[in-house]
């Protein structure tokens, strides 16, 4: 090829591999872990000025499935607070610094707590680093298709991608939580079934030493 569509096409290849780096990281983040019985976990996530930070939880396992959540601001101020519920997602528009949030099972001395979520991070970036491959791009001016398009399409597919991740992590934290009510609910079923048959058991021998007890001759027979 001319030295001019040398430059476009590899100055095009290096477009697409910065562009491919500059979304390799992912901003959505989930976690699953098991809560003792009167503790208390915090966790912390440092956030960007008018960034947006989404966290969603729920109570996968233990009894009553339910937890106290709370959320802090950099400052220590209480965003929101959650009693004894088994779900929940707040959205916070965002300052510099770092976030709080905190799932409480102190008001239960018994039953653990297995607890899933995730966090969504939105505007991290900043303008000057998504701006950053362009200076590498030569030659753009020959392109049917203009770089914006490109991006545009690009942005779409990450969207798409990231909500389908979200979604099915999101199933398979239901999964996991029905999946654990129908065990907890065979274990009651089999324990209760096995008690009314031992009662069945007793109560029928009862009534056979009873039945038998009214056809027992009790005279005495003298020779």
């Amino acid at each position: 090829p001319t030295p001019r569509w040398r430059d476009c096409f590899s100055g095009l290849v290096w477009k697409h591999l910065m562009v491919l780096a500059s979304f390799s990281q992912s901003l959505d983040s989930d976690f699953t872990f098991t809560l003792p019985a009167g503790r208390k976990e915090c966790f912390y996530q440092t956030m960007k000025k008018d960034a947006s930070l989404e966290i969603e939880y729920q109570v996968l396992d233990g009894a009553g499935l339910d937890v106290d959540f709370t959320i802090f601001s950099p400052t220590g101020q209480l965003l929101f607070t959650d009693y004894r519920k088994s779900d929940g997602v707040h959205t916070i528009e965002t300052e510099e610094g770092d976030y709080m949030f905190c799932f409480d099972n102190t008001f239960s001395s018994v039953s653990e707590k297995l607890i899933f979520f995730e966090l969504i991070l939105d505007n991290m970036g900043t303008d000057e680093d998504a701006d950053d491959w362009k200076e590498y791009v030569h030659g753009t001016d020959i392109l049917d298709m203009k770089l914006e398009d490109i991006m545009d399409a690009i942005n779409n597919v990450k969207a798409r991608l990231g909500k389908s991740v979200q979604i099915q992590t999101l199933l398979r934290a239901f999964e996991a939580r029905d999946r654990n009510i129908q065990e907890s609910n065979f274990e009651r079923v089999n324990f209760w079934s096995v008690v009314n048959l031992i009662v069945m058991v007793l109560v029928s021998g009862v009534q056979v030493y009873l039945v038998r007890s009214l056809f027992e001759d009790k005279r005495k027979i003298r020779t």
